[in-house]
């Protein structure tokens, strides 16, 4: 297939970001791609490579927090959709989430041409009806649907995560690269380590011969501050999703729970001390192409229930000791793991 392909992928900016091998194998064969991408993703869509142009649309049947359902959100993105004119769309969906709402939106704008990874019985809504066997990795899983339409990825092009670059220049922020960047905070509490056992880790890390700097968005700028401490550089607040991908690419590794940041972290190609809470999958959510520790009691109670506050007192799968982390920074610094 060549002409206009929209992408859509409405969640969250790590969910983008492990979308990019799929759209760089659309790139590689469309004229031209649009990501459709919700409010939480859009500053990840800006910065994958092969997208065009970046539509945003806040999907109530995706979003955490989802507004309410009107015809006129949904007659706004029917206008955009139609402005836009694609010959062909792909639906890039989580295993829990449901495509074939946003096909029904994409089919009344008239798109002629629709594909999506779905067990329901779609009837018309889709020309591809894609299936996934096995549990693989999200990055893989959203790059088979592309292949099932027909897409690959160009020679040379080995699959893993990437952003566009050059990336801005964050030296005046951090120093010389050869760091350890800490970012503790994660998109839901379930995922995050306690503001006490981050702060153990950046002291254990420093108290290792480590320089550290210690990342959050603006609303974790108080988290940053108490994990960082005297002991740590705090950038909580200062760095926007570019920003925040160019000190993650100056860190010699990354310590990180899971969340948008670790899948940056692997875009850039920093190895990953993954601090993992169970409550999805590793296997589909771990970081992707780098070297990785993943770290966390992967068989916690809390395991595969997507809690968004962990259910279990004590929050015990991420009581991970300092000295392991120190120890997988070491290793993933030195090569020892693949």
């Amino acid at each position: 297939m060549t002409g206009r392909v929209l992408v859509a992928r409405l969640d969250n900016a790590g969910d983008v970001l492990l979308a990019g091998p799929c759209v760089r194998a659309v790139a590689a064969h469309a004229d031209s791609v649009a990501l459709l991408a919700g409010p939480r993703g859009r500053a990840a869509a800006d910065l994958l490579p092969g997208v065009d142009e970046v539509v945003e649309w806040c999907a109530p049947w995706i979003d955490p927090d989802p507004p309410e359902l009107t015809p006129d959100a949904v007659d706004a993105l029917s206008k955009q959709v139609r402005d836009l004119r694609p010959d062909a769309a792909l639906i890039l969906t989580s295993f829990h989430q449901d495509p074939l709402p946003l096909a029904l939106v994409l089919r009344l704008a008239g798109v002629p041409w629709i594909g999506a990874t779905s067990e329901d019985y779609p009837g018309s809504l889709l020309d591809l009806r894609h299936r996934v066997h096995g549990d693989p990795p999200e990055a893989e899983r959203a790059l088979s649907l592309a292949r099932a339409a027909g897409y690959d990825l160009p020679p040379g092009d080995d699959g893993t995560l990437a952003i566009r670059r050059p990336l801005p220049d964050t030296a005046g922020l951090t120093g010389e690269p050869g760091y350890v960047a800490v970012h503790p905070a994660a998109s839901v509490p379930a995922r995050q380590p306690t503001a006490d056992r981050a702060g153990a880790i950046v002291r254990a890390l420093a108290g290792a011969g480590h320089r550290v700097v210690v990342t959050g968005a603006p609303a974790e700028q108080e988290l940053t501050a108490e994990v960082a401490g005297s002991t740590a550089l705090d950038l909580g607040g200062r760095t926007g999703l570019p920003e925040l991908a160019s000190v993650l690419d100056g860190a010699s590794a990354v310590v990180v729970p899971n969340t948008g940041p670790a899948h940056l972290a692997a875009a850039v190609g920093t190895p990953v001390v993954s601090l993992f809470a169970p409550v999805v999958p590793a296997a589909r959510w771990a970081p992707y192409g780098v070297p990785t520790v993943l770290l966390g009691d992967q068989n916690a109670p809390c395991r595969d229930t997507r809690a968004r506050r962990c259910p279990v007192p004590g929050h015990p799968c991420l009581a991970v000791d300092p000295a392991e982390v120190v120890s997988a920074v070491g290793q993933l610094m030195s090569g020892g793991f693949a």
